[in-house]
């Protein structure tokens, strides 16, 4: 058998069909089934695309009210699983939510009895998928609470799912313009192709394991920086420039001395974290989105942060012509984070919070192909038959 060499990382290879979406890379696009999405971000309501993701169409208004109370439901989550992740995140001196989630959604399975998908039908998997896609903002904001003393907040029937999160997080109820500010990013960030958390999900997926057992691990991929950890990151760099700026620097300012500190960085042979994205060759529309978002809210960091966009896509441009460079959808979603009152090491587990409908919608698809997901290496070590 001839084998076939992949690019590396697997760069434009197809590997499978979906129907859940698409990312057009070349034309700054993407869309979740006949929609595009950041349209939906800005016209629809988190709980309608989830909907979409585990129906696959638009709901009536009576079926969005149903699905929504069954969301609400399902919020809750077992007293002996919150015991759980209250000492999980007391253990050790390092936070970490996205492990600590990890973690008590693997005791989760165990508990209630998560069986392998292989052996479970259509309507068990989406029913299975809602209620953990449900308790996750539950069980993050429980970990995150734990882990600086406070208790965990009762979840509430009268709120969304952004506000349900920010609840969860700040035991506060937001008030409704960060509430929906929230909410958009969650809409923004639902699904986004084959990127490394839903393609692991669905090799997982593909052996007929549990439905937790394939979010641990898109959880797992999704925990590196070059995947899901960089909002914090790109916040961060706003912070660098800011400081170097001095007390004293206004808006005006901003880009000059953005300018340096990209260079320096550049020079230094580091990473513009926020900056640049393996599919897109043009503006990242999550980014375009989220900066609307931000400047809807309003603050002195969103002046800085459009300024210094601005200042370091220059520097990019100049140090790579024939590879422009752009903020990615990780830099405008720490400053919206950041005004909405998420602490930041809370903003990449608020990326999860949205991706786990995705992953999910993913998995599901993928347990309905009966075939698992196993290719093969070409070996390049020394030759074979060397004596033993």
């Amino acid at each position: 058998m001839t084998l076939i060499d992949a690019a590396p990382g697997l760069a434009d290879i197809s590997v499978a069909r979906t129907e859940l979406g698409d990312v057009r890379g070349d034309e700054g696009f993407y869309h979740y089934g006949p929609y595009p999405a950041t349209e939906l971000a800005r016209s629809s309501t988190f709980e309608r695309v989830w909907f979409l993701f585990v129906h696959g169409r638009m709901p009536d208004p009576g079926e969005l009210d149903a699905f929504t109370q069954e969301i609400r439901r399902a919020r809750v989550v077992d007293a002996q699983i919150l015991d759980f992740a209250h000492t999980v995140a007391r253990s050790g001196d390092r936070r970490r939510p996205l492990a600590d989630l990890r973690t008590v959604l693997s005791a989760l399975a165990a508990h209630q009895e998560f069986g392998p998908m292989w052996d479970s039908d259509e309507e068990t998997r989406r029913r299975d998928g809602i209620r953990l896609c449900a308790m996750v903002p539950t069980i993050l904001g429980a970990v995150h609470r734990a882990a600086h003393g406070l208790a965990p907040v009762t979840p509430r029937d009268d709120l969304d799912t952004a506000g349900h999160w920010l609840h969860a997080v700040t035991g506060a109820v937001a008030p409704a313009d960060e509430a929906r500010a929230v909410e958009q990013y969650l809409i923004a960030t639902i699904e986004h192709g084959f990127n490394a958390s839903t393609f692991t999900a669905r090799v997982i997926a593909s052996t007929g394991a549990d439905l937790p057992a394939a979010l641990c691990g898109a959880l797992g991929a999704f925990s590196g920086p070059l995947h899901g950890g960089a909002p914090d990151r790109a916040l961060d760099a706003l912070d660098a420039i800011v400081a170097r700026g001095g007390p004293g620097m206004t808006p005006a300012d901003v880009g000059g001395v953005g300018r340096d500190w990209a260079r320096d960085e550049l020079d230094a042979g580091r990473r513009l974290m926020g900056f640049g994205h393996a599919v897109y060759r043009t503006r990242d529309p999550r980014s375009d989105l989220l900066r609307e978002v931000a400047q809807g809210l309003g603050g002195p960091m969103v002046e800085v942060a459009v300024e210094a966009e601005r200042a370091v896509v220059e520097v990019l441009a100049e140090a790579r012509p024939d590879r422009p460079r752009y903020a990615n959808v990780e830099f405008y979603a720490g400053v919206v984070m950041d005004r909405c009152g998420l602490p930041r090491d809370m903003f990449t587990p608020t990326f999860a919070v949205s991706r786990v409908v995705g992953w999910t919608a993913n998995v599901i698809e993928q347990s309905r192909d009966r075939h698992i997901i196993r290719p093969r290496a070409t070996y390049v070590g020394p030759p074979v038959d060397q004596p033993v």
